[in-house]
């Protein structure tokens, strides 16, 4: 189990995210986001991140010229994107690729066969947001995408009920954004700490030897 902790904005939250064990830290480029921070910040805090883990950029219906300058700008080492792009637009990029989706009800899993990635990322759908919303949806839908490629499970996951996600989607890794924050865009120490005790209390925590997410 490897953990993705996001929507981070200072480098004292991404120390305390790496310090904690997690295996990625999440930067969201996306202006509209509350968490929004600018590649020139993050070009700050990458510098200071053990190789160990991995720095992953955070798009929404970004163009390829606009991903390849602010991973360059950022020095982050991965994209995850959300939106309409199509399997062909996320191909030869020299640094790994994965897509968001966002599962409502009616949510097709094998819209995943259409994409050749590393990774794909499931969050809750809510209209017009794009993460961060604290809200979880049937995580056995996140079992059922695992035939198309490692899942990394997202939205509304806490220490009270990671154990439950884990448990009924069998991720490859999860993502963390609001369940460990004290205030939108500012990390919870607290809440960290208790994120990261669950998983080591299930017995899921890679060593930190292999924490980078890919």
């Amino acid at each position: 189990m490897k953990v993705k902790i996001c929507g981070l904005t200072c480098l004292e939250d991404a120390m305390l995210a790496v310090e904690a064990g997690a295996s990625a830290l999440g930067f969201i480029f996306h202006p509209a986001s509350k968490r929004y921070i600018t590649p020139a910040e993050v070009g700050k805090i990458t510098p200071m991140i053990p190789s160990t883990v991995t720095t992953v950029g955070v798009f929404v219906d970004a163009l390829r010229e606009e991903i390849l300058r602010t991973v360059r700008d950022s020095g982050v080492q991965s994209a995850q994107v959300h939106g309409q792009q199509r399997a062909e637009d996320l191909q030869s990029y020299p640094f790994p690729v994965y897509k968001g989706f966002r599962v409502s009800p009616s949510f097709d899993v094998s819209v995943l066969s259409r994409y050749s990635l590393p990774l794909f990322l499931l969050d809750t759908f809510v209209e017009g947001v794009h993460g961060g919303t604290g809200r979880t949806f049937d995580w056995t839908v996140a079992a059922r995408a695992a035939r198309y490629g490692r899942i990394m499970l997202a939205g509304g996951i806490t220490s009270g009920n990671v154990l439950v996600a884990i448990e009924q989607a069998r991720p490859y890794a999860v993502d963390v954004n609001s369940g460990v924050e004290a205030e939108v865009g500012r990390k919870d120490r607290a809440k960290i700490k208790a994120l990261f005790a669950a998983i080591r209390a299930a017995g899921a925590e890679e060593g930190k030897e292999n924490r980078c997410l890919f």
